[in-house]
């Protein structure tokens, strides 16, 4: 009889052996499962009212049951509580109230329905476990580049298989026009990787930037060796992308490393996006100089940077500006993505015209806030005076070396700028305790009488109301500001701080603590 036990311990850990290697997942993992397994049986023959708990031995195989009992004054679930008394009793000399006793049951008999319900529990177990290890295998992959082959094509959607894993490329994450069959190798970027209850969810892309710029570190040395470094990338799936690197190394041209002999080393890249154009770009950090070479085959005549308005206005010849815009706006748009400015591309006569209006309009201005005769305003509009607060705060000394100023008179301008400027910021007051605007609002950065009155046309009054927004609204609401992207999200996220000063306090104490 103690033969025939001893093998049957020795089969229960050949079987967890068989089972890990089977399944890729650790052996432990199994023989936890096997415990829990036991643990279930347990509580079905000697009622589920008990603490069942079981135990594998990790050398011998030998399977052991106890009911966990915990040591009290007063008895409160007998199936669960013993007094020191009974303890005792049961030989535990030093009992002590608190202490958690294991009273040994004797070894079940599995009958076909227990030994049915442990096998489910243990192929569920295992299941888990299998899950568990696949999402702390991709976890930290993501943004990673992987190959796999496609299983099947559902709906648009790719599925993919990765050996260890199943993963997914949604429709919208795949290059327009790319069709794939069961059996294709496939290379794709690591989006996202989630742990869903359904087991760890995978999602690719082949349309995301970093997939451009994961293919050209594989088809580079120099990139993957960090000598030349990708700086930004834009890309229009499938159609065309623009791509910035540059040298750390003097001796190296960046643009020549990843065009390859003959462009063996982009022509690579490009086979794998379905044709795609790739324009790559010498990075710099002079933005107008970036621009220009990234409107590229147009020539570019003059760049004019705006940046308080975060804009570039690009000036081409008339015959160069369906060049430098690009078919439906791509070629203006990838630029723009490679920056991170706006840029609004005219013709030298557009220009001339807006130079035209700008001028007219600034020197309109200062001629009815200053109140003073048209010349004078032309004349500091002619200087590059666009807005009263330049003529304020300018020192005095440059006001007065205009030529036909002196002293004297631009010291009555500069007061009368502040005097304007004054009685405006009175009037917005007033303006903003009758509409009951919140004085916070004005602390924001970025933020303008003109974009506070155009946020109050909108219904936005208050600090609360302004962190509702989202980017979108915003700028529907102010679409003339000439702000950023990244200045929009700024205002919001200021007006969204105080949501987070509770939990920053909390953290805080307990830190203390």
């Amino acid at each position: 009889m103690a033969q025939a036990a001893t093998i049957e311990n020795r089969e229960i850990l050949q079987i967890a052996d068989a089972v890990a290697r089977e399944k890729g997942i650790d052996r432990e993992a199994v023989l936890d499962a096997m415990e829990n397994a036991v643990q279930v049986a347990g509580r079905r023959k000697y009622g589920h009212e008990l603490d069942i708990r079981s135990e594998i031995d990790r050398k011998t195989g030998a399977m052991h049951l106890f009911r966990q009992l915990e040591v009290v004054d007063v008895v409160e679930d007998s199936a669960t509580q013993i007094t020191v008394a009974q303890a005792k009793a049961m030989g535990q000399a030093d009992a002590e109230v608190g202490q958690v006793l294991l009273d040994p049951l004797p070894p079940i008999d599995f009958g076909r329905i227990a030994a049915q319900t442990a096998k489910q529990v243990i192929i569920q177990k295992v299941r888990d476990a299998e899950r568990d290890q696949q999402f702390e295998e991709f976890k930290n992959r993501k943004g990673d580049l992987i190959y796999g082959v496609v299983k099947r094509v559902e709906f648009g959607n790719v599925v993919v298989d990765l050996g260890a894993a199943e993963a997914i490329i949604q429709r919208n994450e795949s290059i327009p026009r790319e069709n794939f069959k069961q059996g294709d190798r496939i290379r794709a970027y690591i989006l996202d990787v989630r742990r869903e209850k359904s087991g760890p969810q995978i999602f690719l892309s082949r349309t995301h930037p970093m997939f451009l710029a994961k293919l050209f570190a594989q088809e580079v040395p120099e990139i993957y060796d960090g000598i030349i470094e990708i700086k930004a990338v834009a890309r229009d799936p499938g159609s065309r992308a623009k791509i910035c690197v540059i040298s750390h190394d003097s001796n190296i041209d960046p643009v020549g490393s990843c065009v390859g002999v003959r462009g063996s080393r982009v022509q690579a890249v490009i086979n794998e996006l379905q044709g795609e154009r790739i324009d790559i770009i010498p990075w710099t950090e002079n933005v107008a100089q970036l621009i220009i070479s990234s409107l590229q085959p147009a020539e570019v005549s003059k760049v004019v940077v705006n940046e308080a308005a975060h804009r570039l206005d690009v000036v081409v010849a008339e015959e160069q500006l369906s060049l430098a815009i690009g078919r439906r706006g791509q070629n203006v748009r990838l630029a723009s993505q490679i920056s991170g400015w706006n840029v609004d591309i005219m013709t030298e006569d557009q220009e001339s015209t807006r130079r035209a209006d700008e001028f007219n309009n600034a020197s309109r201005l200062l001629i009815e806030a200053l109140n003073v005769e048209d010349v004078i305003g032309e004349l500091l509009a002619s200087e590059g005076f666009v807005s009263v607060e330049e003529v304020a705060y300018i020192d005095l000394e440059d006001l007065a070396d205009i030529e036909g100023f002196d002293m004297d008179v631009a010291t009555e301008l500069q007061k009368r700028a502040r005097d304007f400027l004054e009685e405006k910021e009175q009037a917005f007051k007033k303006k903003c305790e009758e509409l009951g605007i919140s004085d916070e609002m004005l602390e924001f950065p970025h933020m303008t009488q003109e974009i506070l009155m155009a946020l109050v046309e909108g219904g936005i009054k208050s600090r609360d109301d302004l962190a509702d927004l989202a980017r979108d609204e915003f700028r529907e609401l102010v679409p003339a500001a000439g702000l950023s992207d990244a200045q929009i999200d700024e205002i919001i996220m200021a007006a969204r701080a105080h949501w987070f000063e509770g939990d920053e306090a909390a953290q805080d104490g307990g830190a203390t603590a």
